[in-house]
């Protein structure tokens, strides 16, 4: 059988961008608010919560449509790292419910992202022709 990276990596972008969306959406309808009280509780403006969706928005269309991939995997992988700092921290040693990490989920979503930084979008992708596509 052919390999085909090119397809494997579309796949991967959709698999990991498209979920993520979905918690970006979810706080387009209901607000930021528990965030920016998470940034104020860590000493940080609570401003700083709109960025959430340059990582649950503006990040997964763009891995989606591979524009500017290795950008858009970036700003995810730091979205999810930010996740695991602000309200996380207390989950970094604990098993789920089923025996598996408790992070799994969205350590999974941070490294799938990273990958992006160094890997790019792969030939079905808006642009591919530039340093950070």
């Amino acid at each position: 059988m052919k390999k085909n990276i090119d397809s494997g990596l579309l796949i991967t972008r959709i698999a990991i961008a498209f979920p993520m969306s979905v918690y970006g959406i979810s706080k387009v309808i209901h607000g930021v608010g528990f965030i920016e009280d998470m940034m104020s509780i860590h000493g940080l403006p609570p401003f700083f919560a709109y960025g959430v969706f340059a990582g649950e928005i503006i990040a997964p269309v763009m891995l989606i449509i591979g524009f500017r991939a290795r950008l858009a995997g970036l700003i995810f992988a730091a979205n999810c790292f930010t996740a695991t700092l602000l309200a996380q921290t207390a989950n970094i040693f604990k098993l789920n419910d089923f025996g598996g990490w408790a992070l799994e989920l969205l350590v999974i979503y941070m490294l799938v992202s990273l990958s992006f930084f160094f890997t790019g979008a792969g030939k079905y992708a808006v642009s591919t022709q530039n340093t950070w596509d």
